[in-house]
């Protein structure tokens, strides 16, 4: 007999369901983007942090086992709990809104009503569909309607969302929409150029392709801010 939790797990392993006609077999290495939030279980904050690291660990030490590695070697029995720490404390920690980047607004005294760009911001994020590095820069503009914020919480959102299993059209607009809502303007862009491994080390093995997302609100929606946007990004 087959307990519960097994049950839902062969849910989730079951990809023989067609999507627009095709299995996910079929669909391969076809990335899919299903909506802009994250894809998260209610009940995914349910348990603490030590208890997501413990069981991690176990089943990584399991995916260790089964791929025949010795986890009594000295080299690798400490493997499970490193990954497991990395998982909850590091490249995942975007998934916990604890984690979320707390921003102050402050007023534009000095009156600067043309655009900021931080531009270069390097990010590293994870493919959602394979667990492989997504690693690149992304540009963030946006022209203040009263209030600005510290350069540095720009990064800090671009890092929040991106420290979780992601598509990098759903990064893009997530750091687009959050600060059109903190910034309470429309007048934001995000542009973000990076390489998917999932495309250079393995399938395809292109190691010189990379991808390019944006989102342009507000005023960047004109051929003359867009075109300003670019000429500061490449300077």
């Amino acid at each position: 007999m087959k307990d519960k939790q097994e049950l839902v797990l062969e849910d989730y392993l079951d990809t023989t369901e067609l999507l627009n006609g095709y299995t996910h077999e079929e669909i391969g290495d076809d990335h899919l983007y299903t909506g802009v939030e994250t894809p998260m279980k209610p009940d995914a904050f349910d348990i603490s942090d030590s208890e997501k690291k413990e069981q991690i660990a176990e089943l990584f030490a399991q995916i260790m086992n089964v791929m025949g590695l010795d986890l009594t070697d000295d080299s690798l029995k400490g493997t499970p709990k490193r990954v497991a720490k990395m998982y909850i404390e590091e490249i995942f920690s975007g998934l916990d809104p604890k984690n979320k980047p707390k921003v102050a607004l402050f007023d534009n005294k000095y009156q600067y009503n043309q655009m900021l760009v931080e531009k270069d911001i390097t990010f590293y994020s994870n493919c959602e569909h394979h667990f492989v590095p997504i690693i690149g820069k992304a540009h963030v503009a946006y022209i203040s309607s009263g209030k600005v914020i510290g350069l540095s919480k720009l990064n800090r959102i671009v890092q929040y969302f991106a420290k979780r299993p992601q598509v990098q059209e759903r990064l893009t607009n997530q750091i687009a929409l959050e600060l059109q809502s903190i910034l309470e303007t429309e007048d934001v862009a995000v542009i973000i150029d990076a390489k998917h491994l999932c495309v250079s080390s393995r399938g395809i093995k292109d190691d010189t392709s990379a991808t390019v997302t944006s989102f342009y609100g507000g005023q960047f929606n004109s051929p003359e801010k867009i075109q300003e946007l670019y000429n500061y990004i490449n300077n």
